[in-house]
C-alpha cells in the first residue's frame, strides 16, 4: 500500500482483484471497515471511502446492520471493464504501431501467439 496512488484506490482495486480471481464471491461478505483499516493500518474513513467507490460502482452492495456483500454480477461487470481497459491500454496502441509497420492482422496474430505461454 505505497505505490503513490491514493490508498483508498489501492484498498478498492484489492477488493476488486479479489473478486476477479474468486477469492472473495459473489454474494460473500467484505471484510468490514474496521478490519480493512486494522489489516492496513489506516484511518477507517480512508477504508470507508475506498468501499464506497465499490458501492457506488454497483459491486459492492450494504445489508443494514450485517455489512457489505459482493453484488451479483460483480465479478463479469469487473471483468469486462478490465477487458475494455486492457483493449485502450494496449489492443489499440499496438494495432495502430502495427498499421505504422505495415505488420497485417494475419502477422500480428502469429507474433502473439509465438509469446503466448499457452
Amino acid at each position: 500500500m505505497d505505490d503513490g496512488r491514493p490508498i483508498f484506490v489501492q484498498i478498492a482495486e484489492q477488493i476488486e482483484g479479489q473478486i476477479v480471481d474468486g477469492t472473495m464471491p459473489e454474494e460473500s461478505q467484505v471484510p468490514s471497515i474496521n478490519e480493512l483499516a486494522a489489516f492496513h493500518r489506516i484511518n477507517p474513513a480512508t477504508a470507508l471511502k475506498g468501499v464506497n467507490v465499490l458501492v457506488e460502482a454497483g459491486v459492492l452492495y450494504k445489508r443494514r446492520g450485517i455489512g457489505m456483500f459482493v453484488a451479483t454480477g460483480a465479478r463479469e461487470s469487473l471483468i469486462q471493464r478490465r477487458r475494455d481497459a486492457f483493449r485502450s491500454q494496449y489492443v489499440r496502441p499496438l494495432v495502430r504501431e502495427a498499421d505504422t509497420l505495415a505488420i497485417t492482422p494475419q502477422q500480428l496474430i502469429q507474433m502473439i501467439h509465438k509469446e503466448s505461454p499457452r
